[in-house]
């Protein structure tokens, strides 16, 4: 009877380890290597719909045009697509075209891109730094509207969306 005792509390020690290990593993990883959002807002129409939940990876060391990426600027987080890396030139024409070092940039971007204040155009990325535009272009708050931002605002690079319809 001791001997089971024993055995039965050794047994619970390990199993209470073992789960303490798996939360730690989990915290560390859901706070240092990935981010888990919702989306809020129709700025990322159609990629990113209102409620959807994404992924991103935080370790993500070099982002290049078209990542989507998480963002804190101003103490609140922004989902937004990189447009221009550092010490790229953007302009907006009065078409509402996205030009690029020189580039009109085309895509799959149905939107037109139109100016907004305070930034004026040519506008050139600083040094570790990227341009930000949602894909709703005429709906979203983004780098024209709050300027280019910089790496240490990035939180991470989209890896995956969730899909939350009805739940």
């Amino acid at each position: 009877m001791r001997l089971e005792s024993v055995r039965f509390r050794t047994e619970l020690f390990q199993l209470i380890l073992r789960i303490g290990l798996i939360v730690l593993v989990g915290w560390y990883l859901l706070t240092h290597v990935f981010l888990i959002t919702q989306v809020k807002g129709q700025d990322m129409f159609p990629a990113l719909k209102d409620g959807d939940l994404v992924i991103a990876f935080r370790m993500q060391k070099e982002y290049v045009k078209g990542d989507v990426v998480v963002c804190i600027v101003n103490g609140q987080q922004y989902i937004g697509r990189i447009a221009a890396n550092s010490t790229d030139v953007v302009s907006l024409s009065d078409t509402g075209s996205l030009i690029v070092n020189g580039t009109v940039q085309s895509g799959e971007i149905v939107y037109p891109t139109y100016a907004r204040e305070p930034l004026t155009y040519p506008f050139r990325v600083p040094e570790n730094a990227v341009f930000l535009l949602g894909d709703h272009r005429t709906e979203s708050y983004d780098s024209r509207d709050f300027g280019a931002i910089s790496f240490t605002q990035v939180q991470g690079k989209v890896i995956t969306i969730l899909r939350r319809r009805e739940l």
